[in-house]
């Protein structure tokens, strides 16, 4: 069985895990992740790098506030400190047990060789480790880049053929600039960001439902003005109807018309449906 940390955590919420893949510690699921978490941690640690001065950017939250004589912002040096250890500590084991050359030593550079060497460590006695400690690196980076917590949202079953998995919608409370994501509790390939919801909720409701959207959450999440909305909304003739005081027009018609303009630059915002049955 997997050993990994994304089947770790399913096994904590009651559920199996998978199958390792023959002569490798961790499942196809478990490995993707794990790669693409070492491609995460250069940025990570560069991002924890800009708050070093304690002023820019997210800060930890503290009880009583700043201690005096600490103008820097230590959680995010100990999250550079940490992703720096581990990917020099697997890139020596990689040296020494595979006999090659060493990789410079900046973190991008370690991150880069690790991913490269993948498959081998896949099958290492250890793989295991490599994966609960990338995991560990990547959760805690982000809580020092973005203290507010993550609220998860069932969205319902996972569009992707033969995937068995949930979507679930990644929010931050009071952060209306930062992207929802929706991202699979089964496969980590399987992730939309916010300017893909519409196209993502067009399969969703393929076959008994039809999703509308308000002209506000039109407005924000493709970055126009909400007169721009109405406007296409008359001259392209989109199905609507009324709800509560408001009007909600049909996802395919919005789709239809926005997915079309050229050069858009989609806001990444929150974007909440109604749903009625056809």
């Amino acid at each position: 069985m997997c050993r990994g940390a994304r089947c770790g955590r399913r096994a904590a919420e009651g559920r199996p895990r998978r199958l390792a893949v023959r002569g490798h510690r961790l499942c196809p699921d478990c490995r993707d992740r794990l790669v693409a978490e070492l491609r995460q941690l250069p940025r990570l640690h560069e991002e924890c790098g800009r708050l070093l001065g304690g002023s820019d950017g997210p800060r930890e939250r503290t009880s009583g506030g700043p201690l005096p004589g600490l103008p820097f912002n230590t959680a995010a040096a100990d999250a550079r400190s940490a992703i720096a250890g581990v990917l020099r500590s697997w890139s020596s084991v990689v040296v020494e047990e595979r006999r090659t050359s060493a990789p410079p030593t900046n973190v991008e550079s370690l991150a880069a060789f690790l991913a490269r060497h993948c498959d081998w460590l896949t099958a290492h006695q250890a793989a295991p480790e490599l994966s609960q400690e990338t995991a560990l690196l990547v959760r805690d980076a982000r809580r020092v880049i973005d203290p507010s917590p993550l609220r998860r949202v069932p969205i319902g079953a996972c569009v992707e053929a033969d995937c068995r998995g949930g979507l679930v919608a990644l929010v931050r409370p009071h952060r209306g600039d930062t992207p929802v994501e929706i991202r699979c509790d089964a496969s980590p390939a399987h992730r939309w960001s916010a300017d893909e919801w519409l196209s993502l909720s067009r399969l969703l409701t393929r076959g008994t439902r039809v999703h509308w959207v308000g002209a506000a959450d039109i407005a924000r999440l493709w970055d126009i003005p909400p007169g721009s909305v109405y406007r296409h909304a008359s001259e392209q003739r989109w199905r609507r109807r009324a709800e509560g005081g408001r009007t909600y027009y049909h996802c395919e018609d919005v789709q239809r018309t926005l997915g079309a303009r050229s050069g858009s630059a989609h806001s990444k915002s929150d974007v909440s449906p109604s749903s009625s049955a056809t």
